[in-house]
């Protein structure tokens, strides 16, 4: 049967062939451990994703970065045609020039305007019709990409740090503890396990689906425990600790539901190396009824006992 799933699963895009050392295809917070060089600047370019991934820190420095930097370019531009061209600004020293000039430039690039200061002459009316227009343009691309990061949905499904192989009824079984920390529901929840590992004396890999117990639930209110019994029809059967270790196994899990705050599917994934399996523990039950209901502690997703192998 084992053999039989070798040939069923070939492939899943991670590669067959690793070099000597720790092989890693997935980290742990689901982005892939590939990194890819000469590529073209053009052709890596991806502004949208780029800005959509980013961290909210990273994100509003980027917007008020080039706030800033647009209204020096242009505060720049207005001194240098000559402060004359610009009405209300008393021509005195070049710092308070320039600082007139860039509150000047602020205004133009929201489209505000408070009438104190006006461009005169073609020239400064044609960088103020410029200004005016670049503002339109970036302050609709930045709502656009505002609105994409708070639409976009972003499922934070917490994983257990560790997997167990543990006893399961008569036999042992793989385990990973998964918990939403959040109050948004998700629905229809599909979990898949692949097993990723060294053939004997080779560094080719072998891929496997492994088979779940329950591959699929309709709620999670609660903690979800995935586990993969280790019966005969598994590739993990007469592995024991080491075995999985020499083998450099990589378990990858993979989460499917569908969100209901935003109507959409969405997927969330993780990996696990064969150092990061406790052997013969077991994670501790973390739900408790309270005066109001049923009390998960996700805090203590992690908390796993000692349990003796079948």
């Amino acid at each position: 049967m084992t053999e039989n799933l070798k040939e069923k699963v070939k492939e899943f895009g991670l590669g067959t062939k690793t070099s000597y050392g720790v092989y890693r295809a997935l980290n742990k917070d689901g982005t892939f451990n590939v990194k890819k060089i000469n590529t073209p600047f053009l052709e890596r370019i991806n502004f949208f994703h780029t800005l959509i991934s980013m961290s909210w820190i990273k994100f509003l420095g980027v917007i008020l970065l080039g706030y800033f930097g647009v209204n020096i370019v242009f505060a720049t531009i207005y001194t240098m045609l000559g402060v004359e061209n610009l009405t209300g600004v008393d021509d005195s020293s070049v710092e308070s020039n320039f600082l007139e000039a860039f509150f000047f430039s602020a205004q133009t690039i929201t489209t505000l305007g408070y009438g104190r200061v006006a461009p005169m002459g073609l020239l400064a009316n044609i960088v103020a019709a410029i200004e005016s227009m670049l503002g339109l343009l970036s302050f609709a691309l930045a709502t656009g990409m505002l609105y994409g990061r708070f639409s976009k949905p972003s499922p934070k499904i917490k994983y257990s740090s560790n997997a167990v192989v543990a006893p399961f009824n008569a036999i042992n079984a793989f385990m990973i503890k998964i918990v939403n920390p959040q109050k948004n529901q998700l629905l229809e929840l599909e979990a898949k396990l692949t097993l990723s590992m060294k053939k004997d004396g080779s560094n080719v890999r072998d891929f496997y689906n492994l088979e779940l117990q329950i591959p699929k639930i309709v709620f999670f209110p609660y903690m979800w425990t995935i586990v993969h019994p280790i019966d005969e029809q598994s590739p993990l059967f007469n592995l024991d600790e080491a075995a999985v270790l020499e083998k450099d196994a990589e378990f990858i899990v993979f989460v499917k539901a569908f969100d209901e705050s935003f109507s959409q599917t969405v997927y969330s994934r993780s990996s696990y190396k064969a150092s990061e399996i406790k052997w013969g523990e077991k994670f501790v039950y973390t739900v408790k009824q309270g005066s109001e209901g049923m009390i998960v502690d996700v805090g203590r997703l992690n908390e796993t006992e000692k349990a003796v192998l079948n």
